[in-house]
């Protein structure tokens, strides 16, 4: 690897402890001691290029994903195992044969099974999709290493340890809509870019979030729904629609048709979140979904928010925002003409607020 301190070329023995031998500095992360293959310099390079080289400021949710795509399309199950464990029955099969050790045989038909099982294994998916470092991992290994050794978190990252949803101060004027985003390292990239503030959006966590809000509205200020593209994130914006019924809900988050077309758009699997039976059942019953994409969600697979490129997503939302503050404006003005707004009595010197009727 090449030290990000000196730049030059290290050999594993030249580097113990994540120390260079040549200038004595410490580094981060080592590629041969991490699950991702991290390397300073690339955490750097890839940070770079999601923040847009300094212009955005981005979370560790979506940094972990930026260095996790490449590791998810090559992870497999037991990597290395089926061809060492194929080698090792031969190995053994001739020593058997021809050091007369026939109990061996044992051992290399063991052994032979073993790699059979793997590759069925893989055959049938076993371990497809599954990041070899969770995202819990990443912040408390990788992440900590890193501020271990440079004392906070890599340029343009952000932290989004506390609790990253703004609170509305007693008196913020009322807001054009509702933002409802569940994801911790979202919710602290949009509040980080002044996204909320920007366009008088309330950003919450949840459903039970909202309903707080809903007197503070315009009578059709619209619910958007940030989520990802699995069961979960479903679930939630059909949950809302049920909830809010009267009230525009708008699904901001990532589409599962679209996004499942798009080759560039690497879906993992997270075990920890696997749909519940009950979930899946709630899904099919919408009949909104082929069996295929049923399945595909069923499986545990998923496309999360994190993963869309961090200046697409506020392009986006900027656009969405800016069509619903014309339009709340727009109600807000046509309340104002027909007297709405106006105070009973203040009108009683000027001209009826109805026309004179």
């Amino acid at each position: 690897m090449i030290c990000p301190n000196c730049e030059r070329s290290l050999l594993r023995k030249e580097r113990t402890g994540n120390i260079c031998s040549h200038c004595k500095r410490r580094y981060a992360l080592d590629p041969k001691t991490n699950s991702l293959r991290l390397n300073d310099l690339r955490v750097r390079r890839i940070t770079a290029t999601l923040t847009d080289n300094g212009r955005v400021q981005v979370a560790p949710g979506q940094l972990w994903y930026a260095l996790s795509r490449k590791r998810i399309r090559e992870h497999e199950f037991a990597p290395g195992c089926a061809g060492g464990a194929f080698a090792g029955a031969g190995i053994v099969s001739l020593w058997a044969i021809f050091g007369e050790a026939s109990f061996m045989l044992y051992v290399s038909g063991i052994l032979l099974a073993t790699a059979i099982g793997i590759r069925i294994a893989r055959r049938l998916g076993a371990g497809r999709g599954i990041p070899p470092m969770t995202r819990g991992d990443f912040r408390s290994s990788a992440l900590a290493e890193w501020q271990e050794v440079y004392g906070s978190l890599p340029p343009g990252v952000i932290d989004d340890s506390g609790r990253p949803w703004p609170r509305r101060p007693a008196d913020a004027p009322p807001p054009n809509a509702v933002l409802v985003c569940p994801d911790p390292s979202i919710a602290a990239f949009l509040a980080a870019d002044g996204l909320p503030d920007r366009h008088g959006i309330a950003l919450v966590q949840g459903p039970e979030h909202v309903r707080a809000l809903l007197p503070a509205l315009p009578p059709r200020g619209p619910v958007l729904v940030l989520h990802d593209a699995d069961a979960h994130g479903e679930l939630l914006l059909r949950q809302l629609r049920a909830d809010l019924s009267g009230r525009p809900v708008v699904d901001a988050g990532v589409s599962l048709r679209t996004i499942r077309g798009l080759p560039k758009a690497v879906a993992y699997r997270d075990p920890t979140r696997k749909p519940t039976a009950e979930e899946m059942g709630r899904l099919a019953a919408l009949d909104e979904f082929t069996a295929e994409e049923l399945k595909w969600i069923g499986q545990g697979w998923r496309f999360p928010l994190v993963g869309v490129p961090p200046v697409r997503l506020l392009a986006v939302l900027d656009r969405l925002a800016r069509q619903i503050g014309r339009r709340v404006d727009a109600e807000r003005r046509r309340a104002a003409e027909v007297g709405f707004m106006t105070w009973p009595g203040a009108a009683k010197d000027g001209p009826d607020p109805v026309g004179g009727r």
